[in-house]
């Protein structure tokens, strides 16, 4: 089996281990980065997630530290919102939270994304602590301290930049994960591939059915690949200024339909990424930045795993047009006045980012997924 390992997102004081194992909910005491014996400790969960490991990490917390409480959320995309981050908020308070408390994200990208924007928020920041328990959040969304809830205009709209103290994966954890998140959460492992490393693209070619049987050291070393890629790029540009943008590939366009989708469980984060890449990967081979056959490459790949690759897949279908999806666009965070900042590929491996793109072009390329 593979090894426990540690990586390091290097921020100055803001610097923070990730770590990655089978069995690290088993010995938290081990990986918890502050002393614990005079604090007052909060976890944030949801429905899903707190019958499997709340239990386990509550317990834990009890005995080593001064005090311990959990709320229990409900599940799903719906829960990064204003009206359940007032509530988290209000029962933090109400139960004694201080600026010496430490409060813990345990589940997906919803919990630690509503987790880190109330610590970031409350008492003007407390610690926090992520334990992310899906693949999408362990890759991704738990690394490198963007936090958030959607509101109607979009999706991580409203958030802030706030590091956590430390990131926990315990690939155990993924055990447990339905098969549909386990497809969501590995389009976001591809986008590393897709960016910056042809290398793991090939090797996710050649081995993605060990991700698909769930095997340890294939876990494992996906989640350190992606984690050490992602560490890379925050420590270079932290507050997305530059190169940490590449990181959105496909989420442009992902965001705008799970907007379109709203947010009603149709559409997983991680299955519009999907799309959203193979809609990047063809607005760049309409500009002739790519050839077709890594096109076709890309979208061969997410489909072999399972995943959606084009809008008409997405069922109950959403009724916008692409004129409506490309509106949905401006909205994104990367968009300005007078354009949208895309993330697109010169080739596999190679992501750049390009603002002078014509409506025209992208409406084209909407429509050629939507029918």
């Amino acid at each position: 089996m593979t090894q426990n390992k540690t990586l390091t997102v290097g921020l100055g004081a803001r610097t923070y281990p990730i770590y990655i194992g089978a069995g690290l909910l088993s010995s938290l005491e081990e990986y918890m980065p502050l002393p614990l014996a005079h604090r007052s400790c909060f976890v944030l969960t949801d429905e899903n997630v707190a019958p499997l490991y709340g239990d386990r990490v509550l317990s834990f917390l009890k005995d080593k530290a001064f005090s311990a409480d959990m709320l229990v959320l409900p599940a799903g995309e719906k829960t990064k919102s204003f009206a359940s981050y007032e509530r988290c908020c209000d029962w933090l308070l109400e139960k004694g939270l201080n600026r010496q408390s430490l409060i813990i994200a345990l589940g997906g990208g919803v919990i630690g994304d509503l987790t880190g924007f109330c610590a970031a928020t409350v008492m003007r920041g407390v610690d926090f602590v992520q334990i992310p328990t899906t693949l999408l959040s362990q890759v991704d969304s738990s690394v490198g301290g963007k936090t958030g809830i959607n509101i109607t205009q979009g999706k991580n709209l409203v958030g802030a930049f706030y590091q956590p103290k430390a990131v926990i994966c315990d690939v155990e954890t993924l055990n447990t994960l339905p098969e549909r998140e386990l497809k969501a959460g590995y389009a976001e492992v591809v986008k590393y591939g897709l960016i910056r490393d042809a290398a793991f693209f090939e090797w996710l070619e050649h081995n993605h059915e060990k991700i698909k049987a769930k095997e340890v050291d294939a876990l494992s070393y996906i989640i350190e690949k992606s984690c050490q890629a992602k560490a890379e790029i925050v420590e270079e540009d932290e507050q997305e200024k530059g190169v940490r943008a590449l990181l959105n590939l496909g989420h442009t366009f992902g965001h705008a339909l799970e907007a379109a989708a709203l947010y009603d469980g149709r559409l997983l984060h991680g299955e519009g990424v999907s799309v959203g890449m193979v809609l990047a990967a063809r607005l760049s081979a309409a500009l002739s930045m790519m050839d077709d056959g890594a096109v076709t490459r890309i979208e061969n790949h997410l489909k072999a795993f399972g995943l959606q690759t084009n809008i008409d897949e997405i069922q109950p279908a959403i009724t916008e047009t692409a004129d409506d999806l490309f509106n949905l666009m401006r909205k994104d965070k990367k968009a300005t006045a007078q354009s949208i900042t895309f993330v697109l590929l010169s080739g596999i491996g190679q992501a750049v980012l390009k603002d002078d793109v014509s409506r025209n072009d992208v409406v084209d390329v909407i429509k050629g997924s939507l029918c």
